[in-house]
């Protein structure tokens, strides 16, 4: 920070500052607020701070002369700049600073008070006051002074970079012409040398007589003609470079003092970054250039040296080291590198040299300078000017700190040593370089040099440079006077010292020659004045400022010393030279030095003489008007000359004076230029800056609204990020590969593109370069995609070599899957292998498109290392947010300005839940928004509509044809193409552009696999079939112009993949077609009558008309010739064309139809099911027998009770398939996909299992202590280990897997030899339970740890105890080291000790539990060791120190296999049922895995450590991402607790063992990504039947309530809104509307036909209980909130609130005739409430405990209540009064149901397990219904009243006779789900009075209708259907003679239920069968007590049991 307020300071000290002391007041003030003004322009913090100082110096100097003048104007003037000052400074924040010129304006003010009646007593009296009254007036005029200004200042700028380089181009000027390098100028003042203040002449300096007419003023300083260059224009010079960075360098000091064309140049340039950072790197790549050139002259060092002022600090040391190099390896002391060196460092910036460089170089110097002296007098004075030059620079960077004695003194001792030569040239140059090396100031101490020196020294002239930079001329002045005379000077800026010398008089005084006096100060350590004087006037010279320069030369206080006069003349002389400079200044020149010849002080010869050499260079030069004026001065010279003089001129005449030229560098520069080689190299980043610029141009304005994604697959949409912020994350580290996937149309490409737009954006030269690869369009991208990208966009080889070697890319690689890709794309193109590609790859795919394994594809390494690798993230795009589409439709609106306003959108989502469904995809958004005025009519109420996917590119594609014909009637067409256009209008343009798109689509299908890029070269294909499309006819122009094609050279392709797959759907089947030629043909027929081809009839809910055109499938269809099964996006296309179009629908019927016939079918069999399947149909009691759909995927579907007998079902997906009751029998099904294994099942409680280290083997420890071995390969059961008398609690494999060490209860530890049974030894010794065991790392050692607080170490060799092990009663754990050196155990005495196992001694102990141990752990490493204790507390140990690293809090944990991570778990139901995941370096959690509900028994790591298992109390089995936190899969089946879970060493499968007996298999990742599940996740709660609609209704736990059509089972609908369980619903009497009542407080009101909610009725403060609706369409509710509420259906409005309950409400009933309403609370009262008042009729007490169930009589008359305090009351609504009072239960009553004639009631409790008949008149108990073994949930009334249905938990369900009491019908238990636990629910309702016929719901989710049949005097009840519950269902199943099914799939198929054989292969029936005699003759006899005692096989055969 302080090196840049440095570097402010300089700049505008330098280029900003004035000549104060000479301005008069006014001028003073004007600069003051120039500096304000350029102050408050700026936005460098550092720049405003200096300027602001600026202004205060300039204020405080025009304030003292005010004093004097006492002129109001100036003061005033002065007080208001104070005060803008102070307001500057108080934006800054800088309030301090701003009240101190607060102050000072308000004093200023007082004193222009003060002085006001003092004007005008002096102003006739004051003889300045004339003088300045003038100034006042000339104010008006400041500005155009100021103008001039700069003028100058550019004029300086430009000399800049010409003096530098001292070259020039030869062209024509341009207009363009703008300042060069500004690190040097300074900023000119207007003054004239007549302007001289006369203050200064009274001082009594003296003046020569000059003529007037010299330098009259102050001019531009010369500069180079620079034409300034375009953006990525190629540089013609480095000048110009030069000049193009200075003005950029300086764009905030110039302002508005640019002339208009420069400054629009800047402007320009100022805003394109990408320019700026080319000029950067090209004065770079000059600069490498010069390092590379071999020859190193004057003409190359020129050219490099003019950048010297606009390098980058690094570029600028990099060159001064170049230089310094060539100068100390030349044999030959380089003069051009030198002279180099003395450019560069005076043009250094602040920052850029220290005192180390300069005393290096000044080494250097010194030591090429002793090395030269023997060289000639032209070597020696190139050599010493060029010193010379080297330390002016170093006096003029104020450089401190050299050494003097070895460098300073030496250096000065050679140049004094110069004084024994007579040639003045050389001893002028040897005096300068002495009096610069004196300047340049040595590393002594002020108070050392004094003492050395005995007299007064000026500290440095450093200071005095600072102020020629300035331009302070009267500064400089005095402070040269302050050198001659030895006191302080400069306005105060040089310090006293005490000096030996009083005065320093001139040279000449002493009447010396002029080599004489020069060799006199080469001898005397002196700082002589005429070296500041000559280096001020090269300033002033080179700033343009002729006019103060001849003032310096003339008032000089050392203006008579010859080599002051030596000096001027030469530099007289090198403008004169230089043609850079104006005729004029340079004729001035010449006539200066010819009037200092004429009045040369002191007349010396020496000075007269060089004088003449010069004029005479001159004269000699090539002709032009400098030649002629310096021959006529030599002329004019001789002709007033005496005889002695004009001798003297004819000697000067014969002498050769070439040797010593001025200093004037040739115009000419090196050919080729050091720029032009920088600019031959490949010009890639000029490519790349043309593709930037077309990139961004190209953009335009579009809708496009940031995404949000995911991190995997299976995490919630809940968990969204922002995906570009999570890209720039992934670029901005190690990893290598980022994998986008997302749905078709989810923006995938969009974000691709955008993404490419920003990257470009912020491209800066030599950074990453980003690269769009669209896959599809390249030919084979697995090999060298990038070059073949590349080269598309036409860079060169050379270029492309280039890119290879020296950048690094981003590859944004898009559509993978439409690229038909299979490769590992980063591996087979080998990125960032040693000279390959370097590249970060960003890839889209769509999520469809992937198998299980997809991460193989992407993952960079081998496969054997990419479940290692971390360099490999990936991201799922979710559906757009309600935010989300807000903003999108807003930004659609504001860009496209369509016919409908933002709120009419919005409108139309919230009323068309289908459509807001929908636009959660972005590109169906955009075609909805683009479509949506066109498919709703002006009338059409829109909670009535429902928008599909198909619908909407429907509308969208005629939408965008008929635009595109409007286009094309706009256009100007050839007569040709508009007689082609008319034709296609009148044949019906949207139609013919339709058409051309689907048959497009199908060409590209059926021609290029889908590939979505077409290729079309005209003569390369003009035969082929792409010539049908892209050929010139000019219709087939017209319509590709028309359709939604893009083009990219001789590519076309549509503007979205989602169109391709929508035109080969529309080729599948258009109903366009169909209802055209319906209107052309009679009515045929109907679907499904006689004319179908189907001999099956699959049942639909849609009541529409039927199609009216009969047609059958068709073998030209693209479904008959290629698969679609995993064209996801097409075949949703398909699929809602089924659920639009019964023709399209029977179509695929009969496709399957044919296929049982005719094999040419199979393939439009298999995709016509797999569509079907996907749109929801259901095959339930299908025929269809003998069809032919192999490959087909039906997942998810449902076919129970379907004919299937001798089908094709081979290698079809049939994971999570309904097969209940089905026919398979001789289907053939090699190779079907179940996604399942077959469980094991035992017969004893499982304590827990493992697998082999290979995974080859799996063991099974059971609670009657054998183990049962299963090969993996079958999961066949090879061996079952009987020993063991009590439970086996531990078992383990050793390392290489041959064995098997068990534990028991039994206190004894056995090891088995896998590959026999044996057992080979018995460890006997511990004298309690064996807790667990374990086998060291090396296998040679077993631990076993055991209740008897023992833990001892067993030979595995030798089978002998090593050792005994113990410290405490108890011990909670053990484990061994990973070297198994060690072993760590801890129990009860709240230690943790470390056991060496070969000595057996302890090695260390770990204090710092307070509580029991409880689990033990060591890192993967070794290095820590991690315990936890029964208080939860867990701690992380430093093996090495045994310090405690962490302390956590956590119950049961795990570490990851890596050993970096631990994950807790909660294993108490009190607990938060959560897990953490800690990282175990800094012991913080870095993720939460929440979700799970209940405990949580165990968790296990993946082999790869990227996901965690879990299973607990809950029976479930859940799958978590480590990455996200989110839950990926849950796995259902287990009926009890799942206890263990366990990986496949290979990852791939997952065992969990629970307290059901049996071991689940499950396949990780075999879930489908697209479940069609039907049925609710979780319990129901309540079912209703509407007998107008024949529908179900359901509510469940799950928040949801579905729609099923009670015929078929078909699932109608989802109602979701409701955040908590559903406890109720209820129809309207008109069976249109649906009622729900919820836990989240609130009802909803839906509307059934199209799913929309009406209302959200608010209002209660608690759960709501119960909801009922009216026969008048009220409604009433009840809610834990003590209140019942009364509603208007057509309203939602609350109309009565109901109080006076003390307790919540659980119930309402209405009476018949819909007058009252009964409530019921848990306080056991009944109220009765008069609907249209609110008030309370009756309040029926008597109940003591709470009431569940309230119910009218059938007539209305009566009111039945069912209590907890085990009675049923009846009421008489009347009067009140309770007429009976059914006692008979033994516990809680919680269902009542009155028959449906009313003459008796029905009492249920759920736990005594009965169900009661009571009479009304009697009150007597006619029956009690005895058989349920669980508790009972609901009973009904049949219809009619005769009979009574109970279910019960579990599913068990009973049918009872009502006049007998007999049970009729009962299902024990068919496995299902317990119902819900809750008094509410009610899962069971009868359907109609006309069909015997009942719905149930159970506690898994599941709904289920039965038909009751009477056949004779015995009923049998009937599944009619089910609800899917996404489980593989195969129960009753036939299998009989099925062909192909391997043994797994046949174990499995039978496991679930499935009756038959299959058909075995031969191969297999001929497996030699193991029998038992077979195993016993492989056992080895026992011979000695350690080997195995009393061991018992059985045959597996014998064991293995099914379900």
């Amino acid at each position: 920070m302080r090196i840049e307020q440095e570097k402010a300071e300089m700049l505008f000290g330098t280029i900003i500052s004035s000549q104060r002391d000479i301005l008069t007041p006014l001028q003073t003030l004007e600069l003051a607020n120039i500096y304000l003004d350029n102050a408050r322009k700026s936005t460098d913090p550092y720049i405003t701070l200096a300027l602001c100082h600026d202004t205060e110096v300039t204020l405080s100097q025009v304030a003292r002369g005010s004093k004097r003048l006492k002129v109001p104007v100036v003061r005033q003037g002065i007080a208001a700049a104070y005060v803008q000052l102070g307001s500057l400074l108080k934006s800054r924040s800088l309030h301090d600073d701003a009240d101190t010129f607060y102050k000072k304006a308000e004093k200023m003010g007082e004193r222009v008070q003060e002085q006001q009646s003092d004007l005008f007593e002096v102003q006739n009296h004051d003889d300045d006051q004339e003088e300045h009254s003038q100034e006042y007036q000339r104010l008006d005029s400041l500005q155009e002074d100021r103008q001039e200004h700069v003028q100058g200042h550019l004029s300086e700028a430009k000399h800049e970079a010409g003096h530098s380089s001292q070259s020039r181009e030869s062209h024509t000027p341009d207009l363009n012409t703008t300042p060069a390098p500004l690190d040097s100028m300074s900023t000119p003042n207007d003054m004239k040398s007549s302007q001289a203040p006369v203050a200064e002449q009274k001082q009594g300096r003296e003046t020569t007589n000059i003529l007037q007419g010299i330098f009259p003023k102050n001019v531009r300083p010369p500069a180079m003609e620079t034409k300034l260059p375009k953006a990525d224009e190629r540089l013609s010079t480095t000048p110009q470079l030069a000049t193009c960075l200075s003005l950029l360098k300086h764009s905030q000091l110039l302002g508005d003092m640019l002339e208009p064309p420069a400054r629009k140049w800047l402007q320009t340039i100022e805003k394109d970054t990408d320019e700026q950072e080319r000029l950067k790197i090209l004065a770079t790549n000059v600069v490498r250039a010069f390092q590379r050139e071999e020859i190193k002259d004057n003409k190359v060092v020129a050219e490099v040296v003019c950048l010297a002022s606009v390098l980058e600090k690094s570029d600028f040391q990099y060159l001064l080291g170049e230089l310094c190099k060539g100068i100390d390896q030349s044999v030959l002391l380089d003069i051009h590198q030198l002279d180099g060196v003395a450019q560069l460092i005076h043009c250094a910036g602040p920052g850029y040299l220290d005192a180390d460089d300069l005393v290096k170089i000044l080494g250097l110097l010194s030591t090429r300078l002793r090395n030269t002296h023997s060289q000639s007098s032209n070597h020696m004075y190139q050599l010493t000017m060029a010193v010379s030059r080297v330390l002016d620079a170093m006096a003029d960077t104020k450089v401190k700190g050299l050494d003097r004695e070895k460098l300073h003194e030496p250096l000065s001792l050679y140049l004094s040593e110069t004084k024994d030569i007579s040639d003045p040239y050389l001893v002028y140059q040897a005096a300068y370089a002495y009096q610069a090396l004196l300047y340049v100031p040595d590393d002594e101490t002020l108070w050392q040099a004094t003492l050395r020196r005995t007299g007064k020294v000026i500290q440095g002239v450093a200071g005095l440079v600072s102020a020629v930079k300035g331009l302070d001329l009267n500064g400089f002045m005095d402070g040269l006077k302050d050198i001659q005379q030895g006191v302080s000077g400069a306005a105060g800026m040089f310090k006293l010292a005490k000096s030996t010398v009083d005065g320093v008089k001139s040279i000449s005084d002493n009447g010396k020659s002029f080599v004489e006096c020069m060799k006199e100060g080469l001898g005397v350590k002196r700082k002589l004045t005429w070296y500041p004087a000559l280096r001020g006037a090269e300033s002033l010279l080179r700033s343009g400022q002729l006019a103060n320069f001849k003032r310096l030369v003339c008032e000089a206080p050392c203006r008579r010393d010859p080599v002051f006069q030596w000096g001027v003349c030469q530099l007289l002389g090198e403008v004169a030279a230089n043609s850079m400079w104006d005729t004029k200044a340079r004729q001035s020149a010449v006539m200066f030095l010819g009037e200092i010849y004429r009045t040369v002080w002191e007349n010396h010869t020496n000075v007269q003489e060089w004088i003449l050499v010069i004029l005479m260079k001159l004269a000699s030069s090539s002709g032009d008007d400098v030649q002629d004026a310096a021959s006529g001065m030599i002329r004019d010279l001789e002709s007033r000359a005496d005889a002695q003089e004009q001798a003297f001129i004819q000697t000067c005449r014969q002498k050769d004076h070439a040797m010593y030229p001025l200093r004037i560098a040739s115009s000419t520069t090196a050919s080729p230029s050091l720029i032009d080689r920088a600019q031959n190299r490949p010009d890639v980043e000029g490519h790349l800056r043309q593709l930037r610029k077309q990139l961004l141009t190209e953009q335009g304005i579009a809708v496009y609204i940031p995404p949000q994604a995911k991190a995997g697959l299976q995490a919630s949409d809940e968990s969204r990020f922002q995906l570009l912020d999570k890209v720039k994350e992934f670029l901005n580290s190690e990893q290598k590969v980022f994998l986008l996937l997302g749905d078709p149309g989810a923006g995938k490409s969009t974000f691709s593109r955008e993404l490419h737009h920003e990257l470009w954006d912020v491209y800066k030269k030599d950074g990453d370069i980003p690269l769009h690869i669209n896959l599809p369009a390249i030919d084979k991208p697995e090999h060298d995609m990038i070059a073949k990208q590349l080269r598309k966009m036409e860079l060169t080889e050379p270029q492309i070599r280039e890119l290879k070697v020296h950048r690094k890319f981003v590859l944004i690689c898009d559509g993978y899957d439409e690229s038909q890709q299979t490769h590992n794309l980063y591996t087979t193109n080998r990125l960032n292998e040693p000279g390959e590609w370097t590249a970060k790859m960003i890839i889209s795919c769509r999520t469809e498109y992937l198998g299980i394994d997809y991460r193989d594809r992407f993952q960079p390494g081998d496969r054997n290392h990419q479940s290692k690798s971390t360099e490999f993230q990936e991201a799922v795009m979710t559906p757009f947010s309600e935010g989300q589409i807000d903003s999108y439709i807003s930004e659609y609106v504001s860009v496209h300005q369509p016919l409908w306003e933002a709120k009419d959108y919005k409108q139309a989502l919230d009323l068309i839940p289908s459509l807001k469904e929908l636009v959660k995809n972005p590109f169906l958004m955009t075609l909805s928004l683009e479509v949506m005025p066109r498919m709703m009519d002006p009338g059409e109420h829109l909670s009535f509509t429902h928008v599909t996917k198909v619908g909407l590119y429907d509308h969208f594609i005629e939408h965008w044809l008929e635009r595109g014909k409007k286009r094309l009637g706009e256009k100007k067409l050839t007569p040709q193409s508009k007689a082609a256009f008319e034709s296609l209008i009148d044949e019906g343009f949207t139609r013919n552009g339709i058409e051309f798109l689907k048959k497009l689509a199908v060409a590209v299908y059926k021609e290029q696999d889908g590939q979505p890029i077409v290729e079309y070269s005209r003569y390369k294909d003009e035969h082929s079939w792409k010539a049908k499309f892209f050929s010139r006819d000019d219709e087939k122009q017209l319509l590709r112009e028309a359709c939604p094609l893009t083009r990219n050279g001789n590519q076309y392709r549509f503007i979205h993949r989602s169109l391709l797959e929508y035109g080969l759907a529309l080729a599948v089947f258009d109903p366009q077609d169909w209802r055209r030629r319906a209107a052309l043909m009679p009515s045929l027929g109907r679907r499904g009558s006689e004319s179908s081809v189907s001999s099956f009839e699959i049942h639909v809910a849609d009541d529409r008309e039927n199609g009216t055109i009969e047609q059958g499938a068709d073998l030209s269809s693209p479904l008959a010739w290629r698969s679609f099964v995993n064209e996801y996006s097409l075949v949703q296309f398909l699929e809602e064309r089924v659920q639009q179009e019964p023709i399209f629908k029977q179509q695929l019927l009969d496709s399957i139809e044919l296929s049982k016939t005719d094999k040419k079918w199979r393939t439009a069999a298999a995709n016509a099911i797999t569509i079907l399947v996907r749109a929801g149909v259901e095959f339930r009691s299908a025929d269809l027998q003998g069809i032919q759909i192999p490959g087909a995927d039906l997942r998810y579907g449902v076919f129970d009770l379907a004919n299937l007998q001798g089908a094709d079902l081979r290698k079809a997906i049939l994971s999570n398939v309904s097969l209940r009751g089905s026919d398979l029998s001789r289907a053939h099904m090699k190779d079907v996909q179940f996604g399942e294994l077959p469980f094991l099942k035992n017969d004893h409680d499982v304590e827990t299992c493992v697998y082999s280290p290979d995974g080859t083997s799996f063991a099974v420890a059971l609670s009657d202590g054998s183990i049962n071995i299963y090969a993996t390969s079958n999961w066949e059961m090879t061996w079952i280990l009987s020993g063991h008398s009590q439970r086996v609690t531990s078992i383990e494999y050793s390392p290489n897997g041959d064995r098997i060490v068990s534990g028991s209860y039994d206190s004894t530890v056995r090891v088995w030899k896998v590959a026999t049974g044996d057992c080979l030894y018995i460890f006997i010794g511990h004298t309690s339970k064996v807790y667990s065991v374990a086998s060291s790392p090396q296998g040679n050692v077993v631990a076993s740890r055991s209740d008897d607080g023992a833990v001892r170490l067993w030979d595995l060799e030798s089978g002998d105890c090593r050792s005994i092990i113990s410290g405490c009663d108890n011990i909670g754990d053990m484990a061994f080291s990973p070297k198994g050196d060690t072993i760590a155990f801890g129990g009860n005495d709240r230690r943790i000790r470390l056991w060496d196992v070969a000595s057996g001694e302890c090695s260390s102990i770990l204090i710092g539990h307070t509580a029991s141990a409880s689990t033990i752990a060591y890192s993967a490493q070794g290095d820590l060791l991690i315990s936890s204790d029964y208080e939860d507390v867990v701690k992380v140990w430093e093996v090495e120190t045994g310090a405690c690293r962490h302390i956590m809090k956590g119950d049961k944990h795990l570490l990851s296999p890596k050993g970096n991570q631990i994950i807790f778990y909660n294993s108490q139901w009190n607990r938060k049922e959560e897990m953490g995941l800690w990282d175990l370096e800094t012991g913080v959690c870095v993720r939460r895995l929440s979700g799970y509900k209940g405990t949580i028994n165990d968790v296990a790591y993946s082999p790869q450590g990227d996901q965690i298992v879990s299973g607990g109390g809950n029976k479930e089995v859940r799958l978590w991402d480590i990455e996200t936190g989110e839950c990926r899969q849950t796995l259902s089946g287990h009926t009890s607790t799942v206890k263990k879970v366990l990986y496949s060493p290979k990852g791939d499968y997952i065992a969990s063992a629970s307290y059901d007996k049996t071991v689940r298999l499950w396949n990780v990742g075999s879930g489908s990504s697209r479940k069609i599940s039907n049925h609710h996740s979780n319990c129901i709660m309540g079912l209703k039947h509407s007998l107008k609609r024949n529908q179900v209704a359901s509510c469940s736990d799950d928040s949801t309530i579905r729609l099923w059509d009670a015929l078929t089972g078909i699932h109608i609908r989802t109602l979701t809104g409701h955040s908590e369980r559903v406890y109720q619903i209820s129809y309207s009497t008109q069976e249109d509307l649906l009622v729900s009542c919820s836990a989240d407080e609130t009802l909803r009101l839906w509307d059934i036909e199209n799913g929309a909610c009406l209302h959200i009725l608010n209002g209660h403060t608690s759960y709501v209980n119960d909801v009922e609706v009216s026969p008048q369409d009220q409604i009433a509710s009840a809610s834990q909130d003590n209140t019942v509420r009364l509603w208007n259906v057509n309203t939602g409005e609350c109309q009565h609130i109901l109080t006076g309950h003390s307790k919540g409400v659980w119930v309402v009933a209405y009476s018949p005739q819909g007058n009252q309403v009964a409530s019921a609370d848990m306080n056991g009262t009944v109220k009765l409430w008069d609907v249209q008042t609110g008030a309370c009729a009756h309040t029926l007490t008597g109940h003591s405990e709470g009431i569940p169930k309230i119910v009218y009589s059938p007539s209305g008359n009566q009111v039945a209540s069912a209590s907890d305090d085990r009675t049923v009351r009846l009421w008489d609504v009347k009067t009140g009064m309770c007429s009976h009072i059914f006692i008979g239960h033994q516990r809680d009553v919680t269902r009542v149901v009155y028959s449906p004639q009313g003459h008796q009631v029905a009492s249920a409790s759920i736990d005594d397990k009965t169900v009661r008949l009571w009479d009304i008149e009697s009150g007597e108990c006619r029956h009690t219904l005895l058989g349920h073994q669980q508790n009972i949930y609901a009973i009904a009334y049949s219809p009619r009243g005769s009979l009574i249905a109970s279910w019960s938990a579990a599913g068990e369900a009973r049918l009872w006779d009502v006049a007998t009491g007999e049970c009729l019908w009962n299902l024990n238990h068919d496995g299902l789900t317990p119902s819900a636990d809750n008094v509410l629910s009610h899962p069971f309702v009868w359907m109609s009075p006309d069909v015997d016929s009942f719905i149930t719901g159970d506690g898994g989710g599941s709904v289920r209708r039965w038909d009751v049949v009477k056949e004779g005097e015995q009923y049998r009840v009937n599944m009619r259907w089910r609800s899917t519950n996404g489980q593989l269902t195969v129960e009753d199943a036939c299998v009989q003679g099925v062909q192909g099914l391997n043994d797994l799939n046949r174990r499995l198929l039978k496991q679930r239920g499935a009756t038959g054989e299959p058909s075995v292969p031969l191969r297999e029936a001929g497996k030699k069968v193991m029998t038992m005699a077979s195993v016993v003759s492989k056992l080895k006899p026992s011979s000695s007590n350690t080997e195995a005692l009393n061991l018992s096989l059985t045959s597996p055969a014998e064991s293995l049991t099914t379900n």
